[in-house]
């Protein structure tokens, strides 16, 4: 009965600790937004961007609020867009996006992570070649006609279509276009009043590598240290 309640707390502590990291990453999100256009999401379409993010991630609207009233104050931190680019371990190719306030401090952690896992971090252009920008949508599937909404976004940007899930196994129509249209391809689908889940800019790999469930594993454990790390926004791979 002890063990298995001390499992549970442990399971429930690192939830709530997944959760705080995702929220203070929206947060940053939130304050690069209205730094650039302001408070107000009707004339932000950045910043609507990012809500209807921490509304899909069920952060509080008061977390939400403050965020942007903190954003809107003096004092407020500046933060950098900061990609990094390295090879984990077995080769897999991997991109760091960072948000930070002191890049001295964000680059000696993102080097010792790989180091400390096996891989090397490199120069900029040294695997960012085998990715390529695209502006990711994911959208409720309710009441769509994919081949229908297909032939009606193509002329806005749209590249790929596609159905998914997310992480907790909820259908997604997943829509990818170009960094280039992201503009036109989420003016369209505000337009259309279609239900966004998410709206995000991804690297997306070109190539995937496959490789034994041991190696994966070594790659995978890079990964998430990077994940943990206060100033990494998300980390992007070839791993298949």
């Amino acid at each position: 009965m002890g063990r298995a309640f001390e499992k549970r707390k442990t399971t429930m502590f690192a939830r709530w600790d997944r959760m705080a990291k995702l929220f203070a990453r929206i947060g940053k999100d939130i304050t690069i937004a209205v730094k650039s256009g302001g408070p107000d999401p009707h004339s932000n379409p950045a910043l609507r961007r990012v809500l209807q993010n921490a509304r899909a991630s069920n952060m509080p609207k008061d977390k939400i609020d403050a965020a942007i009233k903190k954003a809107s104050g003096q004092g407020a931190a500046d933060y950098d867009i900061v990609v990094y680019e390295g090879y984990g371990p077995h080769g897999i190719a991997v991109l760091v996006e960072t948000a930070t306030d002191n890049v001295t401090r964000t680059v000696a952690n993102i080097r010792m992570h790989f180091k400390s896992h096996g891989g090397n971090l490199g120069t900029s252009g040294s695997v960012a070649f085998q990715f390529q920008r695209m502006g990711v949508f994911r959208l409720a599937p309710a009441g769509l006609d994919l081949e229908a909404l297909e032939l009606d976004l193509i002329d806005h940007g749209l590249q790929e279509l596609g159905e998914g899930e997310s992480d907790k196994g909820e259908p997604q129509v997943i829509v990818r276009c170009a960094f280039n249209d992201f503009g036109s391809l989420a003016a369209a689908i505000e337009a259309r009043k279609l239900t966004v889940i998410s709206t995000e800019s991804e690297y997306v790999p070109q190539t995937l590598t496959e490789l034994p469930e041991d190696q994966a594993k070594e790659v995978l454990e890079m990964v998430d240290a990077l994940e943990q790390d206060d100033d990494v926004q998300a980390v992007f791979h070839t791993l298949k």
